[in-house]
């Protein structure tokens, strides 16, 4: 006589482990240590911020990438008569802004680096810097892996100047010099590794049960890892970009008036902070707070003769 109990098999009164099971959890662990050594063996100091990092991707296929969507960006911009001109007095500021913090990236990349004592990275040196304007009503701006930028005109009315237009600008540089990106790309595919581990594991479970289960494992991994994770990700981008406006000399304080105007947005609706992929707005402004002694110090060193008044 013969009966299963979750893949193991009773014969003769002894319990083996049978090809079906003992296949599964082999496949399983497999996978477990697959992505254990995948991740924390790709483990790399990240010289921006001291923090280990992982990467889904090469620098320059990071470019590639960011070329590629940046296409198809403009593209669908054109075809909806929404890029401005580059002699419009919007993009002519913009490209100004983006201009002078890109001249500002090997400064704050070495100093940086040198903080957490690490080399500094030489990956922005390949980047495809370009800007672009997009007429919208979307209160946003982006740069994508390489470089690639646009700003999307329903931003301007929230920023109201340069100097908090290029707070976000900064920021949004920022994700792509600490590679963002490709760092998703890692903790994604970390993520998909798991799942199929479980579905594997689950292979002999009854369907409505395997649903139960993986809908608990997906949320589990949905707050537990990708939302901290993308959390991480703006605060770090925003440490970084502040530096960048700051050496630039925009002034860093204007950072704090734009996010009390952004937490306006929406009538001030968000979800709970462990629900979302950013900071609640009052910790982002509180961290920003923390971060100006050092943002004025990049300040002082770069713009002596363009000092700021007190406040």
């Amino acid at each position: 006589m013969q009966m299963s109990v979750y893949g193991n098999q009773v014969q003769g009164g002894r319990r083996g482990f049978g090809i079906g099971g003992g296949f599964r959890w082999l496949i399983l662990l497999a996978f477990g240590i697959y992505a254990l050594v995948s991740w924390f063996g790709g483990a790399k100091t990240d010289p921006y911020t001291g923090e280990k990092a992982h990467y889904g991707a090469s620098a320059d296929e990071e470019v590639q990438l960011g070329a590629q969507a940046f296409q198809q960006v403009l593209s669908d911009a054109n075809a909806q008569r929404a890029l401005l001109p580059s002699n419009s007095p919007q993009s002519q500021d913009v490209s100004e802004i983006a201009q002078r913090l890109i001249n500002k990236v090997p400064q704050v990349t070495q100093t940086l680096a040198q903080q957490n004592q690490q080399a500094a990275p030489e990956d922005y040196k390949n980047f495809q810097w370009s800007v672009a304007v997009i007429n919208s009503q979307e209160a946003n701006a982006f740069c994508l892996p390489g470089g690639k930028m646009a700003v999307y005109t329903g931003l301007l009315p929230v920023t109201q100047n340069d100097d908090a237009l290029a707070v976000v600008m900064g920021h949004e540089i920022a994700h792509a010099l600490l590679r963002h990106g490709s760092q998703r790309m890692a903790q994604q595919k970390l993520v998909q590794m798991g799942q199929m581990a479980a579905g594997v594991a689950m292979g002999g479970m009854d369907p409505q049960q395997q649903q139960m289960i993986m809908g608990a494992l997906g949320a589990g991994a949905q707050y537990g890892l990708v939302l901290p994770y993308g959390r991480n990700h703006e605060t770090q981008a925003d440490k970084v970009g502040l530096m960048l406006a700051a050496a630039a000399c925009y002034d860093p304080r204007q950072a704090i008036p734009l996010w009390e105007r952004m937490s306006q947005l929406g009538g001030g609706q968000r979800p709970p902070e462990f629900a979302s992929t950013h900071p609640d707005p009052a910790n982002r402004i509180q961290t920003l707070q923390a971060l100006m002694p050092a943002a004025m110090q990049f300040y002082q060193a770069n713009c002596a003769n363009k000092p700021l008044a007190s406040r």
